[in-house]
C-alpha cells in the first residue's frame, strides 16, 4: 500500500505523577529531516529518539514534541539561580552603557536556553520505557494516518495510469489516416514543383517509407502501455517505500508520451498527448507526496 508523506499522530500516556503526550507531523520533502522539540532531560535519549522516528517514519519532514506535565505541578522544573545572576548582572550592565529601560530584562533572561530547566538531570529507565511506549503508539496513529491517506492515493493513481492506457489506444485509428494524409501532401508538393510527369514512382513509395519511419511511434507506444503496467504492478508490491520508484517510472512515461508528441503529426493524437500530459501531472503530484 502507498503512504502518504503527510501524517499527523497524537498518543499520551501516564507515568507516577506525571503526564506524557507526543506528537508527530510531517510534510513533504525529498530527504528525512527530523526536528525535535522536548524537556532538556531528554536530551541523552535524543540519538535513540531520533532512530525510532526515522525507523517508522521513512521519509519526509518530520515535528516531534514531547511534552511532560506533572498532575502536582511542583518540583518538575528548577530555576537555574546563579546562571539568571550572571545574565541579569551583564544585561542590566548593557542597559546603562546604552541607556536603555531594563523593564524587560527578567522576561528575556528566562527565555535563554538552560535558565528554566528540569529539576531532575537525568532519565530513570522507567520513565524512559513510558516515554518510548508513548512514541511507539504515536507513531502507529502516525503512520494509520498515512496509511488512509495513501490508500485514496493509490487508487487515484491507478485510475490515472488506466485513462492513460485508454487514450493510448485511441491513437490507433487517427494513424492510418495520418499515412494518407503524410502521402497526398507530399505528392501534392512534388507536383506542384517537380510536375507529375516526372515524377519516379518508385522513388516516392521510397521517400514515403522514409517519413513514415521517421514519424513511426509503434516503438513509443508499447514502451508507454508497459511503464503503464510496471506502475501497477511496483503499487500492488508491499515494498514500504514506493515514492521514489514510482517517480522514475513516471519520468519515462512523461518521455514517451513527449516522443509520441513530437512525431505526431496529427492535430487529433496531440488531442491525445495534452489529455495524457494532464493525466501524467496528476500521478506525478500524488507520487512526489508518498514516500
Amino acid at each position: 500500500m502507498l503512504l502518504s508523506m503527510t501524517g499527523y499522530g497524537r498518543a499520551s500516556s501516564e507515568f507516577q505523577d506525571k503526564t506524557i503526550t507526543v506528537e508527530v507531523r510531517s510534510l513533504n520533502s525529498k530527504f528525512t529531516d527530523v526536528r525535535i522539540k522536548m524537556p532538556q532531560n531528554y536530551r541523552e535519549k535524543e540519538q535513540d529518539i531520533r532512530k525510532i522516528v526515522i525507523d517508522r517514519a521513512k521519509r519526509g519532514k518530520l515535528d516531534l514534541t514531547i511534552e511532560v506535565k506533572s498532575d502536582s505541578g511542583d518540583g518538575e522544573y528548577a530555576l537555574n539561580r546563579p546562571l539568571f545572576k550572571k545574565y541579569y548582572r551583564e544585561l542590566v550592565d548593557l542597559s546603562k552603557e546604552l541607556g536603555t529601560g531594563t523593564d524587560d530584562v527578567m522576561q528575556a533572561i528566562l527565555r535563554i536556553p538552560n535558565v528554566v530547566a528540569s529539576a531532575a538531570d537525568t532519565l530513570d529507565e522507567e520513565e524512559w520505557n513510558a516515554v518510548k511506549g508513548t512514541l511507539q503508539q504515536a507513531m502507529d496513529k502516525f503512520n494509520d494516518f498515512r496509511g488512509t491517506e495513501g490508500a485514496a492515493m493509490e487508487s487515484d493513481c491507478r485510475d490515472r495510469t488506466s485513462t492513460i492506457v485508454e487514450l493510448l489506444d485511441q491513437v490507433e485509428p487517427f494513424e492510418t489516416h495520418r499515412v494518407e494524409k503524410l502521402r497526398k501532401k507530399i505528392l501534392k508538393h512534388m507536383d506542384e514543383y517537380v510536375g507529375k510527369d516526372n515524377i519516379d514512382a518508385n522513388r516516392f513509395e521510397q521517400e514515403i517509407l522514409y517519413y513514415l519511419e521517421k514519424i513511426d511511434i509503434t516503438e513509443e507506444k508499447v514502451r508507454l502501455a508497459q511503464h503503464c503496467k510496471y506502475f501497477d504492478e511496483v503499487l500492488d508490491k508491499n515494498d514500504s517505500l514506493k515514492g521514489r520508484k514510482l517517480s522514475f517510472i513516471s519520468q519515462e512515461m512523461g518521455r514517451e508520451i513527449n516522443t509520441l508528441g513530437s512525431k505526431a503529426n496529427s492535430s487529433d493524437i496531440q488531442r491525445i498527448v495534452v489529455q495524457m500530459k494532464d493525466e501524467l501531472e496528476k500521478i506525478k503530484e500524488q507520487v512526489a507526496n508518498s514516500v
